[in-house]
């Protein structure tokens, strides 16, 4: 029999979740399909109630249901509670259990790197969704210190409380006056600035070979703030590879078998 797999989420059209894992179980010959099933904010318990009557086999969550997502749980994994978000859920016979691969699959391209985290000095654009997994990833490879920066800094005290709760020494400051950014190891772009073409929202003239400039927007592939970096010598490291981690994990956690991540890969840049 079939098992299906799904992505929730509203917006839901432009995911390339269903590309990435429908290729993973033609790559291993896997009985399973993969589709995107939009669910809006406040419909979740319905959608849910839906996806149980179709036994589907497990989910990707996405925005705007990470969080609330953790009330219609049976049981949540370490990083789940932690995050107070999930965006992976398994289904056995009808008992949900969440994971949280956002942390992990931020980590993961910056391990495949060799890239040490340890001690250095992170510079986090944005205090939004993804934040708070980046956050808790940098906690768990003790980062010396993270500088949120926000346009609204209400969002980014929040954020800074959860990081000290996580033992991380924190400092918030308003957008504008992330200038020079060349002082922090790692940078990191955790806004949608850049998914439609804008301007890097941080000036990029400090940034060189000693910087590592990590941009969580995967589409465009090449944004402004990457290609700036790139030019200045930076490392740089691509929002696809966040994409592609959590993907793999997620596939992981579904199969208990190793993700074909190359068949993922190709599918996923074909996708550009």
């Amino acid at each position: 029999m079939t098992k299906t797999f799904a992505v929730i989420g509203d917006p839901i059209d432009h995911s390339l979740s269903p590309s990435i894992h429908n290729a993973a179980f033609r790559a291993l010959g896997l009985d399973c399909t993969y589709i995107a099933y939009r669910i809006p904010r406040g419909e979740l318990k319905a959608g849910i109630e839906s996806l149980q009557q179709i036994k589907i086999a497990g989910f990707n969550v996405t925005v705007p249901l990470k969080v609330e997502m953790m009330n219609f749980l049976d049981e949540a994994s370490q990083e789940c509670r932690i995050i107070g978000a999930t965006n992976t859920v398994s289904n056995n016979g009808g008992r949900l259990t969440g994971y949280n691969t956002d942390m992990d699959g931020f980590l993961e391209p910056i391990k495949k790197r060799g890239l040490e985290i340890n001690g250095h000095d992170v510079l986090l654009i944005g205090a939004g969704g993804a934040a708070r997994a980046i956050i808790a990833g940098f906690a768990k490879e003790r980062a010396r210190k993270v500088t949120i920066a926000n346009r609204t800094t209400r969002r980014a005290h929040e954020l800074a409380r959860f990081a000290s709760g996580l033992g991380l020494q924190v400092d918030v400051i308003p957008l504008d006056a992330a200038q020079s950014a060349g002082q922090y190891r790692f940078i990191v772009n955790a806004t949608t600035i850049g998914l439609g073409g804008e301007p890097s929202p941080i000036p990029t003239k400090t940034i060189g070979s000693q910087n590592v400039v990590y941009d969580i927007v995967y589409m465009p592939m090449n944004t402004d703030l990457i290609a700036r970096s790139k030019k200045n010598s930076a490392t740089v490291i691509y929002g696809y590879e966040m994409l592609l981690g959590q993907a793999a994990l997620a596939f992981e956690i579904w199969h208990n078998l190793k993700a074909p991540y190359d068949a993922m890969k190709k599918v996923l840049l074909g996708g550009f």
